[in-house]
């Protein structure tokens, strides 16, 4: 394609053609000198005068010229889809190399993340059971010892189970939303900033939810959670701002999610690597929505996300 796109602009194929079209018009004069060929067609045409074949060369004249212009016209209407056709090759190549950057993306963020909780199942919980055990079994061994080594023993195991439980709680923290099964989107969004705030106390967030922004099923729910999760982790690490405002409201054409916040605004794009932002486009437009991104220098950085939902609010 590309080489047939040259092939049709280059100008040293556009000059050969004109040569050969100057050539040949110059022998085919010379021909028709030779041979007298206007005397003839004449002499030829003379008893057919009532027909008016004497004016077939001035015909085809025109017919010539027409032909060129027609001919004229389509090689430029080739040449226009031509230029479209590379143009929506090239965004398609944009696109694959774009979807096969985000899934080599997605494949590292997996295995980091298996890696990071198989490091704290290996630290944290197999150190932590492993005292447990040693506890237990000092008490087993140890009928005959003072009530207060046992007593020690035992606090230690509960304090060493508490711990136990908040690594889990944190894993499972991050491998699914708390509550968001439960008690719904707005809850689990709720604890989500509630959790950010005490992290970013300098940090101001507006949560504006609309009641009857619930039961969006499964999908919606995950997606519009990460999509939060990601703004709030952009606003943390480039945004410097002071203020976030999410707001999440449902309408007749489907569930709309907004995230303000005025840090940085397009200066945070020369930081913000940009997968976290194609990761939330890709879910949303694999749900029918769409993302608009809105950010100018120093006036804030907007991410805006609506997606359809079945059935009336």
């Amino acid at each position: 394609m590309d080489s047939l796109t040259h092939d049709l602009d280059s100008p040293r194929a556009s000059r050969l053609d004109l040569w050969l079209v100057l050539g040949g018009t110059a022998a085919f004069w010379a021909l028709s000198a030779a041979l007298e060929l206007q005397e003839r067609v004449a002499a030829w045409t003379q008893p057919w005068e009532r027909y008016q074949l004497d004016e077939l060369p001035g015909v085809l004249l025109f017919l010539a010229l027409a032909l060129a212009w027609y001919a004229w016209r389509r090689v430029g209407e080739t040449r226009a889809q031509l230029r479209l056709r590379v143009a929506a090759e090239q965004r398609l190549a944009d696109a694959l190399a774009e979807n096969r950057r985000l899934s080599l993306s997605h494949i590292h963020v997996q295995e980091d993340e298996r890696k990071q909780l198989a490091r704290e199942l290996h630290d944290e919980l197999g150190q932590h059971l492993n005292a447990i055990k040693i506890d237990a079994v000092s008490i087993r061994n140890g009928s005959g010892a003072a009530a207060t080594d046992s007593h020690r023993a035992a606090c230690a195991i509960i304090e060493v189970a508490d711990h136990v439980q908040g690594i889990i709680r944190d894993m499972l923290r991050r491998l699914r939303p708390v509550g968001l099964d439960e008690l719904g989107l707005s809850a689990a969004l709720e604890h989500l900033v509630q959790n950010w705030r005490a992290r970013h106390a300098n940090t101001q967030i507006t949560l504006a939810f609309s009641p009857d922004a619930e039961n969006l099923g499964e999908q919606i729910n995950i997606t519009l959670y990460r999509m939060v999760q990601e703004c709030l982790n952009n606003v943390a690490r480039h945004a410097q701002a002071a203020n976030v405002t999410i707001a999440l409201e449902r309408g007749a054409e489907g569930v709309r999610l907004s995230v303000f916040d005025d840090g940085d605004g397009a200066a945070q794009w020369h930081t913000v690597s940009g997968l976290g932002l194609v990761g939330m486009r890709e879910r949303v437009e694999s749900l029918g929505g769409t993302v608009d991104i809105a950010s100018t220098a120093g006036h804030g950085f907007r991410v805006s996300a609506r997606i359809p939902v079945e059935g009336a609010p």
